[in-house]
């Protein structure tokens, strides 16, 4: 759905350029989570490819088209939910659908049904400008999903939310990628991308850094050792004990814990996180 290969944009009168010859492709029905800092280049690539921003020298492709070749046609196939709420502020959830709705030539979906998939039904009829930020955010979605777009892109779409909506944006995002839409979404929110995203790939610098699945880079760079923590044969506070994965069932030590008769709490490997991934990959932190 996606294929890039060697992009690059530099801001009018700016020293260096956002993007430095990027390279990647989002497969049909993937949800590719694109990761970095504020400043890395991540919103950059997204406007460029929602046809935001041009100028841009390399390939940037799109079902099949160059963005730029793209004519007015490209929207009715491609959907937007922006980080920041731009809504109409006196009407309603329902009237914002509605006339965002008519701009397509294509048939829409019901604005209610709409609503429902971001459990804003029962506010239909509310004017924006009373809703709260995170109501607003789910608001974008739904906009977003009006004409089922073959593409969407996300930018931030949990921003906002408390953690029940955050998880019913995010089911939303898996249920319509199962129905055949391809996802792109830029978070700076490493749980989310390991949560949503099939892949993830890590922006620093204008440059790609890293790109797989979560599970994969996590594997990759995390500390393949087991934890056990236990209650000593004496009692008191809780011990720990760490032990390599790797020949486990041939480590002498770890066997005598197990056969010494002291109770065992818990025992788990040890898992990186993306964020941790994230700065020894790129050499930065996540919120710089």
């Amino acid at each position: 759905m996606i294929i890039v290969e060697d992009l690059s944009y530099t801001y009018p009168g700016a020293d260096a350029p956002t993007l430095a010859g990027l390279d990647f492709e989002v497969a049909d029905g993937e949800i590719l989570g694109f990761l970095g800092p504020s400043g890395a280049g991540k919103s950059t690539t997204q406007k460029l490819l929602i046809g935001l921003i041009e100028g841009y020298r390399g390939r940037a492709e799109v079902m099949g088209k160059e963005v730029r070749a793209w004519g007015p046609d490209y929207y009715e196939q491609v959907g937007v939910s922006f980080e920041l709420p731009n809504h109409h502020q006196r009407l309603t959830a329902r009237e914002n659908l509605e006339h965002f709705g008519a701009l397509y030539r294509g048939p829409i979906c019901d604005p209610m049904e709409v609503l429902r998939w971001v459990d804003l039904d029962d506010d239909a009829d509310k004017r924006v400008s009373d809703f709260s930020k995170g109501m607003k955010i789910r608001l974008n979605v739904a906009r977003s999903l009006l004409h089922r777009p073959k593409m969407l892109f996300l930018d931030e779409p949990t921003s906002g939310l408390d953690p029940v909506n955050a998880k019913r944006i995010k089911s939303l995002v898996r249920r319509i990628r199962g129905e055949g839409t391809t996802v792109f979404v830029t978070t700076h929110n490493m749980a989310v991308a390991d949560q949503l995203c099939d892949r993830v790939a890590f922006i620093s610098g204008g440059k790609i850094a890293a790109i797989d699945a979560p599970a994969a880079l996590k594997k990759r760079y995390g500390t393949r050792r087991v934890v056990v923590e236990y209650v000593p044969s004496g009692g008191g506070a809780l011990a720990q004990a760490e032990f390599p994965l790797d020949a486990l069932g041939d480590d002498r030590e770890f066997a005598a814990l197990l056969g010494s008769g002291q109770r065992l709490e818990t025992l788990h490997t040890q898992e990186t996180t993306l964020e941790n991934v994230f700065i020894e990959v790129t050499g930065e932190a996540l919120h710089a």
